[in-house]
């Protein structure tokens, strides 16, 4: 089990990188025998899971020798479009230019390969985000619809998540969490989310019989779409603007 709170001798953490300061967050697992690191998709904080004898001060210093790594990884990272003035923002594997004019209504409308968008542009990336997660919930019950009446199960409660360790999880109680990021993913890699989860809802494991009945319910390459996910995932989590 992994204990996610710090112990009561580890102050906050942070190290240099790219000109800034990023927090480092420290995970103890009961399981792990060393210390892995990992940045955020989104470039805001390591995470550090280490042994629970573990001590703050050798993940510091793991961080620091990983630095020149670290730094990397963060230069790599795709940089934000500004969603005015010709900025663009994905929607189902398309990028679409945002064309902003405040005289217009703040309805968003898209039009020829265009979001044609109205209002104030201070409160364009909160708009924006609030109508990527209004499509994404429109199309994700589609999907979850699709894949439970191919499994024979009942459709379950469905909830948007903003995890950044998982796109998709299922609970024992059958209720699905799918992260709305992906619908600015191609439809078969958010579509394999969803029936990755509904599988689960049959096999509440990664048994040859999970893999099996995963297989028979999504109808496109699950290979494929994991390597893009693997591959493109981490730009789901830029912020808009």
């Amino acid at each position: 089990m992994i204990d996610w709170l710090l112990r009561p001798s580890d102050q906050p953490l942070s190290i240099e990188l790219a000109g800034r300061l990023v927090p480092i967050v420290l995970r103890r697992n009961a399981q792990a025998r060393r210390m892995t690191m990992r940045l955020a998709p989104d470039g805001s904080e390591i995470r550090i899971t280490l042994p629970q004898w573990g001590r703050s001060a050798e993940a510091l210093a793991f961080a620091r020798n990983k630095a020149s790594w670290l730094t990397a990884q963060i230069d790599a990272l795709p940089q934000s479009a500004c969603p005015a003035g010709g900025g663009t923002l994905r929607l189902r594997g398309d990028a679409l230019e945002i064309v902003h004019d405040p005289a217009r209504p703040r309805r968003i409308v898209i039009d020829d390969g265009q979001l044609l968008v109205g209002g104030p542009a201070e409160s364009l990336p909160g708009r924006l985000t609030r109508w990527l997660q209004g499509e994404a919930k429109a199309l994700l019950l589609a999907d979850l619809d699709h894949y439970c009446l191919k499994a024979g199960r009942r459709v379950p409660a469905l909830m948007l998540s903003s995890a950044q360790r998982r796109w998709g999880s299922c609970a024992r109680d059958g209720t699905i969490r799918i992260n709305w990021r992906l619908v600015m993913a191609p439809d078969p890699v958010r579509r394999s989310v969803v029936a990755h989860e509904v599988a689960h809802l049959v096999h509440f494991d990664h048994s040859p019989d999970f893999h099996a009945l995963l297989g028979s319910l999504f109808e496109g390459d699950l290979r494929a779409a994991d390597r893009w996910l693997k591959r493109e995932g981490r730009s789901l989590y830029l912020p808009l603007g």
